[in-house]
């Protein structure tokens, strides 16, 4: 079966090629042996693929470290033979409803009974032949649904992995059906060099472990829930845990889920950690650590970035797991090998050849505080933003004040306090709102801010305890507040003038004046530097007059291209713009179709471009970007060349900058590489290069 998609192979050795390289810096690590923890990839990259299929074990070894752990989940078939396979039954991640509709069975399995499709009611040949699998999360692409196969563990042999985990997770329900999962291991050939072999079965962890004495083979308990008893000692796995020594009589380590070492309250915040890791670590057990995926519901106190989970568990001051079992490979090895112990690495500076885009921030840190308040751009600053933004709204007696939007019920309480003051003004939006200036500044500073996220609805809220904290900001708040921070920069945005104007509030005046009023107007000395930012270009003309500001055109609309007359005529207004990223990168079901020339444009007419909005969750990013906001912010640094990146969350781009990842001259073993339109896809790839792979395929002897 191994060779049944050839032509994968020949686009997982274009990802290889990039991490063939030097030597990595030398890190000292708090794993049990000081070597640097493990990735284990569950089911192989089976946050793209469907699970423990021949794509994802393949896809797993080029993406990820270079001693990436393929884990096999054991089923056996009626016949004994052996397949990779998550979970007990099939329907949820095969076609096996469809091959065989009327063979669903139900048994009890430790005192539940369960129905659906089982491995052991089905011989090798009928899996081997008719059950094709898919992807069985919804969040997840279906593009390679019905592409392949059940995977027998001797095809996974045959990949050649660095190394192979097998877990047995149903010992026991196999024996009372007469197949033994101890047999067909035991009588694996020598050559299947299986690493580690885990189970939540103490029985069968100690009958395997009597008969492998010899071996190089490390048994690994697996913890299931701790209110769940373990079916050889009738005790609960909580009981267990409190007695680790045990389990060193029978065992090397132990494969918990990540609670068991972070705890999660119910408010789905980090509560301190337990001492599980240094407990073990004394008596000489490994530790591995499970449930760790990009796209599934994770603390508050990530941010919605995966790595930062991940540091947490192999990157903190006081102990790390010895592995992480992950869906996502490529994100665990980009943390293992990039961005671990380099948290107090200085941001390398911005600009130049080679060098970083600015971390620019939207409405301040708006994904960890509520937009635009003091909280939000204080958080931006500490988290390494170069430039701080500021979008200027006017209240109804003229006040100019800092707020994500017009529109205040997207952003504050207006709604639970002015309902008598929404109104519907199509110069601003289609829908209908409560808008700063209908409202006095008095009437304002009365509401509390919100923090919204885009991705609420869907159940992905963005730090609830601060839901409502931090304070309104004034513009001259803001410039002082500016002014007192180290950041290098400062963008005033400015929208609606016109209509403002008619209303009687003069936009252009009042940011004019509080600039003045700050020294902003001053050329020379110590004050960060200024952007005035507007789609509107008379906007931007009425501030030719202040040399010292940079104009920054703001182009809402998405653009596929950008015409040498259109791109003359920004010129006459700004030297920079900022583009959404539907105008650099175009999406087609989720995944990246091509990059648009729109960047290349602007930077032949010598105009800066800077790109947003980036956020942390991962609905907001493309398959190509594998639900890692790290590799979308790769992708726009270094693919398209942006000269600034305008984002939510400035501490994940920081982090990034920050490790030696971001310099992609070191040609390090490992890199956190930008993602490339239509590979994630694979197919169109996949179909140039079928017919050469299958020409190169015997004279280079490929496997």
């Amino acid at each position: 079966m191994g060779e049944r998609y050839p032509h994968m192979f020949l686009i997982l050795l274009l990802f290889h090629g990039a991490h063939a390289a030097l030597k990595d810096p030398v890190q000292k690590w708090q794993t049990l042996g000081g070597q640097r923890p493990l990735v284990i990839a569950r089911g192989g990259f089976s946050g793209l693929f469907p699970d423990s299929s021949q794509f994802s074990y393949q896809f797993a070894m080029s993406s990820s470290l270079h001693d990436v752990v393929l884990y096999c989940d054991l089923q056996l078939s009626s016949d004994g033979l052996g397949f990779c396979k998550t979970g007990l039954t099939l329907e949820n991640s095969t076609l096996i409803a469809e091959a065989f509709p009327k063979r669903a069975k139900t048994y009890k399995v430790n005192g539940e009974e369960i129905h659906g499709w089982f491995a052991l009611d089905f011989t090798a040949d009928e899996l081997y032949q008719n059950v094709t699998l898919i992807q069985d999360i919804f969040s997840r692409p279906s593009t390679f649904d019905g592409a392949m196969g059940m995977f027998t563990l001797e095809d996974l042999v045959g990949l050649k992995p660095p190394h192979l985990w097998v877990n047995v997770e149903y010992a026991l329900f196999l024996q009372e059906h007469k197949l033994s999962a101890e047999d067909y291991i035991l009588g694996l050939p020598k050559d299947f060099s299986v690493a580690y072999i885990s189970s939540p079965e103490i029985g069968f962890l100690k009958n395997v472990g009597a008969k492998l004495k010899k071996s190089n083979t490390k048994l690994i308990f697996r913890f299931l829930r701790e209110d769940v008893a373990e079916h050889t000692t009738k005790k609960t796995y909580g009981e267990i845990l409190k007695d680790l020594k045990s389990v060193k009589a029978f065992a090397s380590g132990i494969l918990v889920p990540k609670e068991y070492i972070w705890p999660l309250g119910k408010d789905q915040y980090l509560r301190l950690p337990t001492s599980l890791v240094k407990d073990a670590h004394a008596l000489g057990l490994e530790v591995f650590a499970s449930g760790f995926a990009n796209d599934v519901s994770m603390s508050y106190n990530y941010s919605f970035d995966p790595s930062a989970e991940y540091l947490q568990y192999i990157g903190n001051a006081n102990f790390s797991v010895d592995g992480v079992i992950t869906d996502f490979p490529p994100t665990a090895s980009g943390a293992v090998a990039c961005l671990a112990n380099t948290k107090g690495n200085p941001l390398p500076p911005p600009g130049g050849d080679g060098g970083r885009p600015l971390i620019i921030t939207h409405n301040g840190a708006s994904g960890v505080y509520p937009g635009s308040t003091d909280l939000a751009y204080q958080q931006a600053v500490k988290d390494g933003a170069d430039i701080i933004d500021c979008a200027v709204r006017m209240s109804k007696d003229g006040v100019a004040f800092c707020q994500p939007s017009a529109d205040l019920s997207t952003s504050t309480t207006a709604s639970t306090s002015f309902m008598t003051k929404i109104s519907t003004v199509s110069e601003i939006q289609n829908k209908s709102g409560i808008f700063s200036f209908d409202l006095t500044w008095s009437e304002i500073q009365t509401l509390k801010p919100d923090l919204l996220g885009p991705y609420t609805q869907a159940g992905l809220k963005r730090n609830p305890a601060a839901k409502n904290a931090g304070k309104f900001v004034t513009l001259p708040e803001f410039l002082d507040l500016a002014k007192a921070t180290n950041v290098s920069g400062i963008m005033v945005e400015m929208e609606h003038a016109s209509f403002l104007a008619k209303r009687g509030l003069g936009l252009v005046d009042a940011v004019s004046g509080a600039l003045a009023n700050a020294s902003y107007d001053k050329e020379g000395g110590h004050l960060p530097e200024l952007m005035v930012v507007s789609d509107d270009t008379s906007v931007l003309a009425a501030f030719k007059k202040f040399p010292a500001f940079r104009r920054v055109l703001m182009v809402d609309e998405t653009i596929s291209d950008a015409s040498a007359p259109s791109v003359e005529e920004i010129k006459q207004f700004a030297t920079a713009v900022t583009v959404g990223r539907g105008s650099i990168a175009q999406v087609n079901g989720f995944f990246l179709t091509r990059f648009t020339d729109v960047a290349d444009r602007m930077h032949a007419a010598n105009l800066t471009v800077y790109v947003g909005v980036l956020r942390n969750e991962f609905m907001n990013l493309g398959f190509d970007y594998w639900a890692d906001p790290i590799i979308e912010i790769a992708t726009y640094a270094f693919h398209v060349m942006a000269d600034g990146l305008i984002t939510e969350y400035p501490a994940t781009a920081a982090t990034y900058f920050r490790s030696p990842c971001s310099d992609l001259s070191l040609n390090l073993s490992y890199a956190i590489l930008p993602a490339d339109a239509g590979a994630g896809g694979c197919r169109v790839l996949a179909a140039a290069v079928a017919s050469l792979f299958l020409i190169l395929l015997p004279s280079h002897g490929f496997h």
